[in-house]
Protein backbone atom coordinates (compact mmCIF):
# COMPACT_ATOMS: atom_id res chain seq x y z
CA UNK A 1 0.00 0.00 0.00
CA UNK A 2 2.70 2.43 0.58
CA UNK A 3 4.55 2.08 -2.70
CA UNK A 4 1.10 3.41 -4.09
CA UNK A 5 2.55 6.74 -5.76
CA UNK A 6 -1.41 7.82 -4.41
CA UNK A 7 -0.31 8.88 -0.91
CA UNK A 8 -0.86 12.20 -1.67
CA UNK A 9 -4.74 10.82 -2.58
CA UNK A 10 -5.45 9.93 0.87
CA UNK A 11 -5.06 9.80 3.96
CA UNK A 12 -3.96 6.09 5.52
CA UNK A 13 -5.63 5.73 9.06
CA UNK A 14 -3.36 4.21 11.71
CA UNK A 15 -0.25 5.56 9.74
CA UNK A 16 -1.65 8.84 9.28
CA UNK A 17 -4.01 9.72 11.78
CA UNK A 18 -4.97 13.04 12.23
CA UNK A 19 -2.95 14.64 9.06
CA UNK A 20 -4.24 16.02 6.08
CA UNK A 21 -6.55 14.17 3.77
CA UNK A 22 -3.95 14.15 0.42
CA UNK A 23 -5.44 14.43 -2.86
CA UNK A 24 -5.31 12.07 -5.96
CA UNK A 25 -2.25 11.52 -7.77
CA UNK A 26 -0.61 13.84 -9.31
CA UNK A 27 -0.86 13.54 -20.90
CA UNK A 28 -7.43 10.58 -37.96
CA UNK A 29 -8.03 13.42 -40.23
CA UNK A 30 -5.43 16.29 -39.27
CA UNK A 31 -7.67 19.12 -40.61
CA UNK A 32 -10.07 20.41 -37.60
CA UNK A 33 -13.25 20.49 -38.39
CA UNK A 34 -15.17 23.60 -38.03
CA UNK A 35 -17.19 24.43 -34.95
CA UNK A 36 -20.38 25.30 -35.60
CA UNK A 37 -21.85 26.58 -32.47
CA UNK A 38 -22.08 29.72 -30.67
CA UNK A 39 -18.74 29.64 -28.91
CA UNK A 40 -16.62 32.31 -29.46
CA UNK A 41 -13.33 31.06 -30.33
CA UNK A 42 -12.04 29.91 -34.12
CA UNK A 43 -9.61 27.91 -35.35
CA UNK A 44 -6.46 28.43 -36.48
CA UNK A 45 -6.04 28.53 -40.51
CA UNK A 46 -4.78 25.74 -41.65
CA UNK A 47 -2.71 27.23 -44.41
CA UNK A 48 -0.92 23.92 -45.84
CA UNK A 49 -0.99 20.20 -45.01
CA UNK A 50 0.97 17.94 -46.92
CA UNK A 51 -0.08 14.48 -46.21
CA UNK A 52 2.36 12.48 -49.01
CA UNK A 53 -0.80 11.05 -50.74
CA UNK A 54 0.69 10.49 -54.25
CA UNK A 55 -1.80 7.93 -56.29
CA UNK A 56 -0.51 4.88 -57.30
CA UNK A 57 3.22 5.97 -58.81
CA UNK A 58 5.39 7.11 -56.08
CA UNK A 59 7.18 10.89 -57.66
CA UNK A 60 10.59 9.61 -55.03
CA UNK A 61 11.73 6.15 -54.95
CA UNK A 62 15.77 6.46 -54.72
CA UNK A 63 17.22 8.12 -51.66
CA UNK A 64 19.71 10.54 -52.80
CA UNK A 65 19.46 11.11 -56.78
CA UNK A 66 22.53 11.20 -58.88
CA UNK A 67 25.10 12.93 -58.55
CA UNK A 68 25.78 11.69 -55.08
CA UNK A 69 25.48 14.32 -52.47
CA UNK A 70 23.54 17.05 -54.79
CA UNK A 71 19.89 18.31 -53.48
CA UNK A 72 18.86 19.30 -56.97
CA UNK A 73 18.15 16.03 -58.01
CA UNK A 74 15.97 15.66 -55.00
CA UNK A 75 13.19 18.10 -55.35
CA UNK A 76 9.91 17.10 -56.45
CA UNK A 77 6.31 18.51 -56.78
CA UNK A 78 3.41 17.69 -54.30
CA UNK A 79 -0.13 19.18 -54.62
CA UNK A 80 1.95 22.16 -56.88
CA UNK A 81 4.05 22.73 -54.17
CA UNK A 82 8.50 22.49 -54.61
CA UNK A 83 9.60 20.13 -52.08
CA UNK A 84 13.44 18.81 -51.83
CA UNK A 85 13.34 15.46 -50.06
CA UNK A 86 17.25 14.69 -49.56
CA UNK A 87 18.01 11.21 -48.79
CA UNK A 88 13.91 10.70 -48.67
CA UNK A 89 11.90 8.65 -50.65
CA UNK A 90 8.03 8.35 -50.55
CA UNK A 91 6.93 4.97 -49.54
CA UNK A 92 3.90 2.30 -48.99
CA UNK A 93 5.68 -0.80 -47.88
CA UNK A 94 4.43 -2.67 -45.09
CA UNK A 95 6.83 -0.86 -42.94
CA UNK A 96 6.44 2.37 -43.68
CA UNK A 97 4.33 4.02 -40.65
CA UNK A 98 1.68 5.77 -42.19
CA UNK A 99 -2.20 8.20 -41.72
CA UNK A 100 -2.97 6.97 -45.34
CA UNK A 101 -1.44 5.43 -47.81
CA UNK A 102 2.11 6.95 -48.26
CA UNK A 103 4.47 8.65 -45.99
CA UNK A 104 7.85 9.77 -46.12
CA UNK A 105 11.02 7.43 -45.19
CA UNK A 106 14.10 9.41 -44.31
CA UNK A 107 17.07 7.60 -43.70
CA UNK A 108 21.06 8.95 -42.57
CA UNK A 109 20.41 12.71 -42.25
CA UNK A 110 17.85 13.17 -44.70
CA UNK A 111 16.19 16.41 -45.07
CA UNK A 112 12.35 17.23 -46.18
CA UNK A 113 12.83 21.33 -46.92
CA UNK A 114 10.16 23.67 -48.31
CA UNK A 115 11.58 25.10 -51.52
CA UNK A 116 8.51 28.10 -50.84
CA UNK A 117 7.32 30.40 -48.32
CA UNK A 118 4.35 30.99 -46.20
CA UNK A 119 3.47 34.69 -46.82
CA UNK A 120 1.09 34.46 -43.95
CA UNK A 121 3.61 33.09 -41.20
CA UNK A 122 3.10 30.01 -38.96
CA UNK A 123 1.45 29.86 -35.79
CA UNK A 124 1.89 25.75 -35.43
CA UNK A 125 3.50 22.77 -37.36
CA UNK A 126 2.43 19.68 -36.74
CA UNK A 127 3.75 16.60 -37.67
CA UNK A 128 3.47 12.72 -37.49
CA UNK A 129 6.46 10.85 -37.28
CA UNK A 130 7.18 6.41 -36.04
CA UNK A 131 10.64 4.59 -36.80
CA UNK A 132 10.17 2.72 -39.99
CA UNK A 133 9.64 -1.49 -39.59
CA UNK A 134 11.75 -2.82 -37.38
CA UNK A 135 14.53 -0.06 -37.16
CA UNK A 136 15.70 1.14 -33.95
CA UNK A 137 14.67 4.30 -32.79
CA UNK A 138 16.32 8.10 -34.13
CA UNK A 139 15.67 11.61 -33.42
CA UNK A 140 14.69 14.46 -35.51
CA UNK A 141 13.77 17.95 -35.12
CA UNK A 142 11.98 21.16 -37.11
CA UNK A 143 14.01 24.04 -38.47
CA UNK A 144 12.54 27.34 -39.69
CA UNK A 145 13.83 30.01 -41.93
CA UNK A 146 12.59 33.32 -42.38
CA UNK A 147 15.00 35.09 -45.31
CA UNK A 148 14.07 31.82 -47.92
CA UNK A 149 16.34 29.11 -46.69
CA UNK A 150 19.52 31.39 -45.92
CA UNK A 151 19.33 30.65 -42.34
CA UNK A 152 17.99 28.34 -40.72
CA UNK A 153 17.08 28.18 -36.56
CA UNK A 154 15.37 25.43 -34.53
CA UNK A 155 11.99 25.07 -33.09
CA UNK A 156 11.80 23.18 -30.00
CA UNK A 157 13.87 20.27 -28.59
CA UNK A 158 14.72 16.61 -31.14
CA UNK A 159 11.97 14.64 -31.10
CA UNK A 160 12.91 10.74 -30.67
CA UNK A 161 10.49 8.07 -32.88
CA UNK A 162 9.01 5.18 -31.53
CA UNK A 163 7.36 1.82 -32.96
CA UNK A 164 3.99 3.63 -33.33
CA UNK A 165 2.72 6.87 -35.74
CA UNK A 166 2.85 9.41 -32.96
CA UNK A 167 1.93 13.19 -33.41
CA UNK A 168 4.96 16.60 -32.62
CA UNK A 169 3.34 19.71 -32.38
CA UNK A 170 5.71 22.74 -32.65
CA UNK A 171 4.36 26.34 -31.59
CA UNK A 172 6.63 29.18 -33.52
CA UNK A 173 4.37 31.83 -33.73
CA UNK A 174 6.57 33.37 -36.63
CA UNK A 175 5.18 36.46 -38.69
CA UNK A 176 5.51 37.50 -42.45
CA UNK A 177 7.35 34.80 -44.87
CA UNK A 178 8.81 31.52 -43.30
CA UNK A 179 9.11 28.15 -44.48
CA UNK A 180 10.39 24.40 -42.38
CA UNK A 181 12.64 21.90 -43.06
CA UNK A 182 12.44 18.50 -41.29
CA UNK A 183 16.08 17.00 -40.51
CA UNK A 184 16.62 13.65 -39.29
CA UNK A 185 19.00 14.06 -36.75
CA UNK A 186 20.56 10.71 -35.34
CA UNK A 187 20.59 6.89 -36.05
CA UNK A 188 22.74 6.85 -39.13
CA UNK A 189 20.91 4.26 -41.57
CA UNK A 190 17.56 3.73 -39.22
CA UNK A 191 15.06 4.80 -41.12
CA UNK A 192 11.74 7.02 -39.88
CA UNK A 193 8.82 7.75 -41.57
CA UNK A 194 7.79 11.26 -41.72
CA UNK A 195 3.58 12.05 -42.65
CA UNK A 196 0.84 14.60 -42.53
CA UNK A 197 2.83 17.82 -42.08
CA UNK A 198 0.00 20.93 -40.77
CA UNK A 199 0.68 24.17 -40.70
CA UNK A 200 -0.94 26.71 -39.65
CA UNK A 201 -0.96 30.68 -39.98
CA UNK A 202 0.10 33.04 -37.75
CA UNK A 203 -2.67 35.32 -36.76
CA UNK A 204 -0.19 38.00 -35.15
CA UNK A 205 0.76 39.19 -31.65
CA UNK A 206 1.64 35.43 -30.32
CA UNK A 207 -1.87 35.02 -29.24
CA UNK A 208 -3.67 31.07 -29.82
CA UNK A 209 -6.52 31.65 -31.71
CA UNK A 210 -8.17 28.14 -31.32
CA UNK A 211 -10.07 26.49 -28.80
CA UNK A 212 -10.85 27.85 -25.31
CA UNK A 213 -10.60 25.60 -22.28
CA UNK A 214 -12.11 26.40 -18.98
CA UNK A 215 -10.69 24.72 -16.02
CA UNK A 216 -12.77 24.68 -12.68
CA UNK A 217 -11.34 25.98 -9.56
CA UNK A 218 -14.15 26.67 -7.77
CA UNK A 219 -15.12 23.27 -6.35
CA UNK A 220 -12.07 23.03 -3.51
CA UNK A 221 -9.78 21.26 -6.36
CA UNK A 222 -7.23 22.53 -4.21
CA UNK A 223 -7.89 21.02 -0.82
CA UNK A 224 -5.60 19.12 1.57
CA UNK A 225 -3.07 18.36 -0.52
CA UNK A 226 -4.83 18.19 -3.93
CA UNK A 227 -3.85 20.46 -6.42
CA UNK A 228 -5.94 20.39 -9.51
CA UNK A 229 -4.93 23.52 -11.10
CA UNK A 230 -3.60 24.67 -14.34
CA UNK A 231 -1.46 27.72 -12.57
CA UNK A 232 -2.10 29.52 -8.69
CA UNK A 233 -0.65 33.07 -7.69
CA UNK A 234 -2.15 34.00 -4.49
CA UNK A 235 -3.58 31.92 -1.81
CA UNK A 236 -6.85 31.07 0.29
CA UNK A 237 -7.87 29.39 3.31
CA UNK A 238 -9.84 25.83 2.12
CA UNK A 239 -11.24 23.94 4.88
CA UNK A 240 -9.66 20.21 5.62
CA UNK A 241 -11.31 17.02 6.28
CA UNK A 242 -9.69 16.71 9.92
CA UNK A 243 -11.46 19.77 10.67
CA UNK A 244 -10.32 23.76 10.56
CA UNK A 245 -8.59 25.05 7.55
CA UNK A 246 -5.24 25.51 6.00
CA UNK A 247 -3.28 27.57 3.42
CA UNK A 248 -3.35 26.87 -0.06
CA UNK A 249 -2.39 28.34 -3.40
CA UNK A 250 -5.34 29.52 -5.29
CA UNK A 251 -5.80 30.06 -8.93
CA UNK A 252 -6.73 33.01 -11.05
CA UNK A 253 -8.57 33.08 -14.28
CA UNK A 254 -4.93 34.34 -16.72
CA UNK A 255 -2.04 31.80 -15.82
CA UNK A 256 0.85 33.66 -15.37
CA UNK A 257 3.22 34.46 -17.38
CA UNK A 258 1.28 35.10 -20.80
CA UNK A 259 0.60 31.83 -22.68
CA UNK A 260 1.75 34.02 -25.61
CA UNK A 261 5.24 33.13 -24.20
CA UNK A 262 4.69 29.73 -24.66
CA UNK A 263 6.77 27.96 -28.09
CA UNK A 264 7.52 24.37 -28.31
CA UNK A 265 10.37 24.24 -25.73
CA UNK A 266 8.62 25.23 -23.14
CA UNK A 267 8.23 23.19 -19.98
CA UNK A 268 5.18 22.58 -17.79
CA UNK A 269 6.99 24.25 -14.91
CA UNK A 270 6.14 27.48 -16.88
CA UNK A 271 2.86 27.41 -14.89
CA UNK A 272 2.51 26.59 -11.11
CA UNK A 273 -0.19 23.93 -10.82
CA UNK A 274 -0.79 19.97 -10.85
CA UNK A 275 -2.61 19.87 -14.20
CA UNK A 276 -0.23 22.67 -16.05
CA UNK A 277 1.14 19.97 -18.33
CA UNK A 278 -2.45 19.46 -19.77
CA UNK A 279 -3.07 23.21 -19.82
CA UNK A 280 0.85 23.81 -21.41
CA UNK A 281 0.27 21.09 -24.01
CA UNK A 282 -2.90 22.14 -24.90
CA UNK A 283 -1.46 26.13 -25.88
CA UNK A 284 1.03 24.59 -27.47
CA UNK A 285 -1.36 23.34 -30.28
CA UNK A 286 -2.45 26.69 -30.44
CA UNK A 287 -5.63 26.77 -27.83
CA UNK A 288 -6.62 29.01 -25.39
CA UNK A 289 -6.79 28.34 -21.81
CA UNK A 290 -8.13 29.75 -18.73
CA UNK A 291 -9.70 29.28 -14.62
CA UNK A 292 -12.69 29.54 -13.30
CA UNK A 293 -11.46 30.99 -9.77
CA UNK A 294 -13.06 30.25 -6.77
CA UNK A 295 -15.75 32.41 -5.83
CA UNK A 296 -16.74 33.29 -9.63
CA UNK A 297 -20.18 32.05 -11.15
CA UNK A 298 -20.79 29.45 -13.15
CA UNK A 299 -23.36 30.16 -15.79
CA UNK A 300 -24.83 29.73 -19.25
CA UNK A 301 -26.22 32.14 -21.01
CA UNK A 302 -25.53 35.74 -18.98
CA UNK A 303 -24.06 38.27 -21.03
CA UNK A 304 -22.93 39.92 -18.34
CA UNK A 305 -20.58 37.30 -17.14
CA UNK A 306 -17.16 36.80 -19.14
CA UNK A 307 -17.09 33.68 -17.72
CA UNK A 308 -19.72 32.49 -19.14
CA UNK A 309 -19.72 28.85 -19.97
CA UNK A 310 -20.63 30.28 -23.68
CA UNK A 311 -17.61 31.94 -24.48
CA UNK A 312 -15.93 28.76 -23.58
CA UNK A 313 -15.61 24.95 -26.04
CA UNK A 314 -14.49 22.75 -23.23
CA UNK A 315 -14.94 22.86 -19.40
CA UNK A 316 -12.62 20.81 -17.39
CA UNK A 317 -13.25 19.82 -14.19
CA UNK A 318 -10.69 17.44 -12.22
CA UNK A 319 -11.98 16.01 -8.84
CA UNK A 320 -14.54 18.78 -7.67
CA UNK A 321 -15.13 18.48 -4.24
CA UNK A 322 -18.38 20.50 -3.60
CA UNK A 323 -21.53 20.06 -5.41
CA UNK A 324 -22.51 21.79 -7.73
CA UNK A 325 -25.68 24.40 -7.24
CA UNK A 326 -28.90 23.64 -8.95
CA UNK A 327 -28.22 26.59 -11.09
CA UNK A 328 -24.72 25.96 -11.69
CA UNK A 329 -25.87 21.82 -12.65
CA UNK A 330 -28.47 23.57 -15.32
CA UNK A 331 -26.16 25.76 -16.55
CA UNK A 332 -23.71 23.10 -17.22
CA UNK A 333 -26.29 20.40 -19.00
CA UNK A 334 -27.30 23.75 -20.83
CA UNK A 335 -23.61 23.99 -22.44
CA UNK A 336 -23.12 20.55 -22.98
CA UNK A 337 -26.60 20.03 -24.78
CA UNK A 338 -25.85 23.27 -27.07
CA UNK A 339 -22.30 21.83 -28.14
CA UNK A 340 -20.29 22.24 -25.65
CA UNK A 341 -17.75 19.39 -24.18
CA UNK A 342 -17.15 18.51 -20.42
CA UNK A 343 -14.51 16.65 -19.35
CA UNK A 344 -15.14 15.05 -16.00
CA UNK A 345 -12.04 13.51 -13.39
CA UNK A 346 -13.08 11.61 -10.26
CA UNK A 347 -10.91 10.08 -7.75
CA UNK A 348 -11.23 6.69 -5.39
CA UNK A 349 -14.16 6.62 -2.93
CA UNK A 350 -16.18 4.13 -0.61
CA UNK A 351 -19.95 3.21 -0.16
CA UNK A 352 -19.84 5.19 2.61
CA UNK A 353 -18.41 8.13 3.43
CA UNK A 354 -17.87 7.60 6.96
CA UNK A 355 -14.76 5.60 8.14
CA UNK A 356 -12.28 3.58 5.82
CA UNK A 357 -12.89 2.15 2.25
CA UNK A 358 -11.92 -1.39 1.62
CA UNK A 359 -7.97 -0.42 0.97
CA UNK A 360 -8.31 1.38 4.43
CA UNK A 361 -8.43 4.86 3.01
CA UNK A 362 -10.87 7.37 4.02
CA UNK A 363 -13.11 8.78 0.86
CA UNK A 364 -11.90 11.36 -0.91
CA UNK A 365 -13.88 14.02 0.56
CA UNK A 366 -10.51 16.83 1.68
CA UNK A 367 -12.65 19.38 2.86
CA UNK A 368 -14.82 17.46 4.76
CA UNK A 369 -18.20 18.72 3.36
CA UNK A 370 -19.66 14.93 3.10
CA UNK A 371 -19.01 14.95 -0.79
CA UNK A 372 -16.41 13.86 -2.99
CA UNK A 373 -15.87 13.60 -6.42
CA UNK A 374 -17.81 10.50 -7.28
CA UNK A 375 -21.16 11.93 -5.63
CA UNK A 376 -20.42 15.45 -6.93
CA UNK A 377 -20.41 13.69 -10.48
CA UNK A 378 -23.24 11.37 -9.72
CA UNK A 379 -25.35 14.31 -8.63
CA UNK A 380 -25.00 16.39 -11.37
CA UNK A 381 -26.40 12.99 -13.53
CA UNK A 382 -29.24 12.82 -11.49
CA UNK A 383 -30.02 16.01 -9.55
CA UNK A 384 -30.06 18.50 -12.69
CA UNK A 385 -33.69 19.33 -13.31
CA UNK A 386 -33.53 18.90 -17.00
CA UNK A 387 -32.25 14.65 -17.26
CA UNK A 388 -32.11 13.26 -14.45
CA UNK A 389 -31.80 9.53 -15.38
CA UNK A 390 -28.34 8.72 -16.45
CA UNK A 391 -28.07 11.64 -19.37
CA UNK A 392 -24.81 10.37 -20.28
CA UNK A 393 -25.48 6.72 -19.92
CA UNK A 394 -23.44 6.10 -16.91
CA UNK A 395 -23.16 5.94 -12.94
CA UNK A 396 -19.75 6.85 -10.94
CA UNK A 397 -19.03 3.55 -9.06
CA UNK A 398 -18.50 3.99 -5.07
CA UNK A 399 -15.10 1.87 -5.11
CA UNK A 400 -11.56 2.47 -4.50
CA UNK A 401 -9.17 0.59 -7.43
CA UNK A 402 -5.59 0.55 -8.59
CA UNK A 403 -4.62 -0.61 -11.89
CA UNK A 404 -0.62 -0.15 -12.63
CA UNK A 405 -1.55 -0.61 -15.38
CA UNK A 406 -4.47 -1.78 -17.28
CA UNK A 407 -3.92 -2.23 -21.27
CA UNK A 408 -7.52 -3.59 -21.64
CA UNK A 409 -8.31 -0.68 -24.54
CA UNK A 410 -11.49 -0.50 -26.47
CA UNK A 411 -10.19 -1.68 -30.46
CA UNK A 412 -13.74 -1.10 -32.08
CA UNK A 413 -14.89 0.79 -35.26
CA UNK A 414 -16.88 3.27 -32.61
CA UNK A 415 -15.45 6.31 -34.45
CA UNK A 416 -15.14 8.52 -31.42
CA UNK A 417 -13.58 6.05 -29.16
CA UNK A 418 -10.98 6.02 -32.42
CA UNK A 419 -10.28 9.73 -31.99
CA UNK A 420 -9.81 9.87 -28.22
CA UNK A 421 -7.85 6.64 -28.16
CA UNK A 422 -5.49 8.00 -31.25
CA UNK A 423 -5.77 11.39 -32.39
CA UNK A 424 -3.34 14.00 -32.67
CA UNK A 425 -2.11 13.45 -29.52
CA UNK A 426 -0.47 9.89 -30.09
CA UNK A 427 -1.97 6.35 -29.09
CA UNK A 428 -3.05 5.47 -25.55
CA UNK A 429 -3.29 2.06 -24.92
CA UNK A 430 -2.44 2.01 -21.34
CA UNK A 431 -3.88 3.90 -18.39
CA UNK A 432 -3.05 3.49 -14.55
CA UNK A 433 -5.07 4.88 -11.46
CA UNK A 434 -3.24 4.68 -8.33
CA UNK A 435 -6.69 4.43 -6.27
CA UNK A 436 -9.62 5.65 -8.19
CA UNK A 437 -13.15 4.50 -9.34
CA UNK A 438 -15.01 3.22 -12.43
CA UNK A 439 -18.30 3.44 -13.83
CA UNK A 440 -21.09 1.24 -14.76
CA UNK A 441 -22.21 1.70 -17.98
CA UNK A 442 -26.35 2.45 -19.08
CA UNK A 443 -26.26 2.31 -23.01
CA UNK A 444 -30.37 2.49 -22.24
CA UNK A 445 -30.19 5.76 -21.43
CA UNK A 446 -27.67 7.03 -23.85
CA UNK A 447 -26.86 4.86 -26.62
CA UNK A 448 -23.82 6.97 -27.73
CA UNK A 449 -21.85 5.99 -24.30
CA UNK A 450 -18.79 3.92 -25.00
CA UNK A 451 -16.39 2.60 -22.27
CA UNK A 452 -12.56 3.40 -23.61
CA UNK A 453 -10.42 1.24 -20.66
CA UNK A 454 -11.59 -1.52 -18.59
CA UNK A 455 -9.86 -2.97 -15.52
CA UNK A 456 -7.88 -6.14 -15.99
CA UNK A 457 -10.45 -8.29 -13.74
CA UNK A 458 -13.03 -6.83 -16.26
CA UNK A 459 -13.85 -7.26 -19.55
CA UNK A 460 -13.50 -5.10 -22.76
CA UNK A 461 -16.94 -4.00 -23.92
CA UNK A 462 -18.67 -4.71 -20.93
CA UNK A 463 -20.73 -2.60 -19.13
CA UNK A 464 -18.67 -2.63 -16.03
CA UNK A 465 -15.43 -1.89 -14.53
CA UNK A 466 -14.85 1.04 -16.82
CA UNK A 467 -12.23 3.32 -16.39
CA UNK A 468 -12.73 6.02 -18.97
CA UNK A 469 -15.37 6.54 -21.14
CA UNK A 470 -17.16 8.93 -23.72
CA UNK A 471 -20.77 9.99 -24.87
CA UNK A 472 -22.24 12.52 -26.71
CA UNK A 473 -25.80 14.35 -25.63
CA UNK A 474 -27.48 16.56 -27.40
CA UNK A 475 -25.10 18.37 -29.80
CA UNK A 476 -21.99 18.09 -26.97
CA UNK A 477 -19.60 15.59 -25.63
CA UNK A 478 -18.39 14.45 -22.30
CA UNK A 479 -15.52 12.28 -21.14
CA UNK A 480 -15.23 10.79 -17.64
CA UNK A 481 -11.48 9.37 -16.58
CA UNK A 482 -12.03 7.76 -13.21
CA UNK A 483 -8.79 9.41 -11.30
CA UNK A 484 -7.07 12.07 -11.40
CA UNK A 485 -3.18 10.07 -11.20
CA UNK A 486 -3.01 10.24 -15.07
CA UNK A 487 -3.07 14.15 -15.10
CA UNK A 488 -0.70 14.82 -12.21
CA UNK A 489 2.34 16.07 -13.52
CA UNK A 490 4.18 16.02 -10.25
CA UNK A 491 4.76 19.76 -9.76
CA UNK A 492 2.55 22.73 -8.60
CA UNK A 493 1.90 23.79 -4.64
CA UNK A 494 5.27 23.13 -2.52
CA UNK A 495 3.05 22.05 0.14
CA UNK A 496 1.28 19.17 -1.40
CA UNK A 497 3.27 15.60 -1.81
CA UNK A 498 2.34 15.42 -6.24
CA UNK A 499 3.93 12.74 -8.29
CA UNK A 500 4.32 12.50 -12.14
CA UNK A 501 1.73 10.32 -13.32
CA UNK A 502 1.56 12.72 -16.31
CA UNK A 503 4.76 11.97 -17.98
CA UNK A 504 6.60 9.84 -15.68
CA UNK A 505 4.36 6.65 -14.64
CA UNK A 506 6.31 3.57 -15.76
CA UNK A 507 5.13 1.82 -17.59
CA UNK A 508 1.95 3.27 -18.67
CA UNK A 509 3.30 6.87 -18.83
CA UNK A 510 5.07 8.80 -21.75
CA UNK A 511 2.39 8.80 -24.31
CA UNK A 512 -0.33 7.14 -23.40
CA UNK A 513 -1.49 8.90 -20.32
CA UNK A 514 -0.92 12.64 -22.21
CA UNK A 515 -2.40 10.89 -25.57
CA UNK A 516 -5.43 10.04 -23.80
CA UNK A 517 -6.08 13.92 -22.02
CA UNK A 518 -5.52 16.10 -25.39
CA UNK A 519 -7.02 13.73 -27.64
CA UNK A 520 -10.08 13.91 -25.47
CA UNK A 521 -9.81 17.53 -25.15
CA UNK A 522 -9.60 17.77 -28.71
CA UNK A 523 -12.62 15.56 -29.31
CA UNK A 524 -14.77 17.58 -26.88
CA UNK A 525 -13.73 20.65 -28.60
CA UNK A 526 -14.39 19.54 -32.13
CA UNK A 527 -11.03 19.45 -33.78
CA UNK A 528 -10.88 15.78 -33.95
Amino acid sequence: MLNFPKLKNTVLIGLLAGSLLPGCQPSVNLTPNIDTSTHSARLLAVSLSEGFEVGSTSPKTAYDVSPTGSSSGDNVTLQAKSWNLYDVVIGNLSGDLKAGSWSARVRNTGKITMLFDQTSGISTVTVKHGTYGTDASSQWGLWFSTNSGSTWAQSGANVTTTSTLQTQTFALNVSGTVRIEIRKLSGSTNRINIDDIVINDYSGGGTPTGKKFLFDAGRRENAGSADWQIDADGTESVPIYTGGTTVETKAQRYPTPSYTGITASTTETYWKGGISAWAVDLVKRGNQVETLPSGVALTYGNTSNVQDLSNYDVFIVVEPNRLFTAAEKTAIMNFISNGGGLMMVADHTAPSLTGTDPNGYNPSDRDGDGYDSPRVWNDLMANNGMNNNKPFGFVVDYVDISEQPTTKVYTGTNTNAQKVLGGLAGTASKLAFYNGTTATLYPANNATVQGLFWRMSGTVGSATNVMALLATYGSGRVVFVGDSSPADDGTGDTNDNLFNGWSGDVPSGYTSHPALHINASLWLAKVQ
